[in-house]
């Protein structure tokens, strides 16, 4: 049997400390931090009101390829980032960055202790009801999703002038006092090409933990954030700051949840069956 279910204010920094709950690990990829398109200041909020004994950067956090290839964009906010994350390591949480395909250069310092952080090509996190789920970018399985081709590159190129649509749509909401909403989400989803990508990704992966003996995945990657269960495998994929503004969280029970850039759940999966009948 299947279960599926996939996702889709401003409150004060003090507010959201003294309202934040604790997690026992939280996960967050593709910032892009250095590109136009990353919503720093949200996640700047986000990171100043979190409690955490562990934090997973799942890659592309800062994006040295755009940084290399394009005219980097690195605003004070971007910064604030930067300062959030240290403040967290300097309150205790732990914090493991697996780089991906973005940031990759950092690989090669894979497998070291720096003085803030644990670099590692990938990770196995066990949940405090036991399962053990795989933490990786996820662009180990380009070759199987990417089919290359004039197709493919004209579908990067018209992703970025969508994403500059996204930048400009939101800026206006703002202005306007309204919430983000993701047009590239919106149009990523009416999209019969996008939806099949995107099933070929999650399958690679519940294939690749299904092969290792594992009890699920966590991943970013493909900017779209979803927390399944699919035949007693878990897929969680932990958005993007850059469409969804979402981060996937671990409670102290052993329960997943995937939250918005304000902290609120969108999408929730209890803890493991075998937990409540040993319980």
């Amino acid at each position: 049997m299947q279960q599926q279910t996939q996702c889709g204010t401003n409150v004060g920094t003090d507010a959201v400390t003294r309202l934040a709950p604790h997690r026992r690990a939280v996960f967050l990829s593709d910032v892009h931090l250095g590109s136009r398109h990353c919503h720093a200041a949200e996640l700047a909020r986000f990171l100043a009101g979190l409690r955490c004994a562990r934090l997973y950067l799942v890659g592309d956090i800062i994006d040295l390829w755009w940084m290399a290839h394009r005219r980097a964009s690195w605003r004070p906010a971007h910064g604030e980032v930067i300062q959030a994350l240290h403040a967290l390591r300097a309150g205790g949480t732990e914090i493991i960055y697996i780089p991906g395909n973005h940031d990759a250069s950092l690989r090669k310092v894979c497998g070291l202790m720096l003085p803030a952080m644990q670099v590692r090509r990938r990770a196995i996190h066990v949940t405090a009801d036991g399962r053990r789920l795989l933490v990786a970018h996820g662009d180990d399985y380009d070759g199987v999703t990417h089919f290359g081709g004039l197709q493919e590159q004209f579908g990067d190129w018209l992703y970025y002038r969508i994403l500059t649509g996204n930048h400009l749509l939101n800026a206006v909401r703002r202005r306007l006092g309204w919430r983000y909403w993701s047009l590239s989400e919106f149009l990523k989803k009416r999209s019969s090409a996008a939806e099949r990508y995107i099933e070929r990704f999650v399958q690679a992966g519940l294939d690749d933990v299904r092969r290792r003996g594992l009890d699920g995945i966590v991943c970013g990657h493909i900017h779209r954030a979803a927390l399944v269960e699919r035949d007693g495998l878990v897929y969680a994929n932990d958005g993007d700051w850059v469409e969804s503004l979402t981060a996937l969280a671990e409670d102290p029970d052993g329960s997943l949840r995937l939250l918005d850039h304000t902290g609120h759940t969108l999408v929730e999966l209890p803890v493991s069956a075998r937990l409540r009948r040993a319980a």
